[in-house]
């Protein structure tokens, strides 16, 4: 071992100061507090080579935040491209039985309410005229500020699922509306129109994955128009 380096040879030999970590910890925070004194208080050709000294670190300080933020980005990319592709992997496992159903315009979906003063004046409640699903842990909005009226008389909470393999029909307990093609805000209502993908209780049908655990909610479509027939009837997507 070279003569200068005795005291890596003493740490090596004896180990360190107990408080070595404390000590350093306090000598990097003191040197921000080194750095400001120098910049105020030296003077003439001192105080310009610190300058440069200062401006130099400056740059590679602000190159490598730079470097991190573009290595974030790329990694925010990766992940982001990871998912959107983890999901149209999930999206295709499934073949919709109806991938085009017709379209359905908001005044045969939405009957305009007129019912007290200042509502007959602006005309903006309004009563679905499909059937929809309502949620058990649903609560009602006081009517002074309900928009959208879901008469019970159209609410299901059940439907006959067939299983396209098995070829049985369950009426299962529905869970939620996934998605409505007719339209976002529908979704939202949870209307149910034919094409419409909602997710079904099957714990009954004693549905298990490959690793033995018991599957609780698969996904549905909606494959009969429920208004006409009083039943909801849809094919599990497997």
């Amino acid at each position: 071992m070279p003569q200068n380096e005795y005291i890596e040879r003493w740490q090596k030999q004896h180990g360190k100061r107990l408080d070595h970590d404390e000590r350093a910890r306090k000598r990097q925070a003191r040197e921000s507090h080194k750095q400001s004194f120098n910049a105020q208080n030296l003077t003439g050709l001192r105080a310009k080579l610190y300058q440069q000294k200062r401006h130099k670190e400056k740059i590679q300080m602000k190159k490598r935040i730079k470097e991190q933020e573009e290595k974030n980005a790329t990694n925010a990319k990766a992940l982001s491209s990871a998912i959107k592709d983890k999901r149209n992997e999930k999206a295709a496992k499934f073949a919709v039985p109806l991938p085009k159903v017709k379209g359905i315009s908001e005044e045969e979906m939405f009957k305009v309410v007129n019912t007290g003063k200042k509502t007959h004046q602006k005309s903006w409640k309004r009563m679905i005229t499909k059937p929809t699903f309502v949620g058990s842990d649903f609560t009602r909005r006081p009517v002074k500020y309900e928009r959208f009226i879901r008469p019970m008389g159209l609410r299901y909470k059940k439907a006959n699922v067939t299983h396209p393999e098995l070829g049985v029909t369950v009426q299962l307990p529905i869970l939620s509306v996934k998605k409505n093609p007719q339209n976002p805000l529908y979704t939202q209502l949870g209307v149910l129109t034919k094409g419409t993908i909602m997710e079904v209780n099957v714990s009954e049908l004693g549905l298990v994955t490959t690793s033995g655990k018991v599957v609780w909610g698969k996904w549905a479509q909606v494959t009969n128009v429920p208004e006409n027939d009083g039943c909801v009837n849809a094919v599990l997507l497997v």
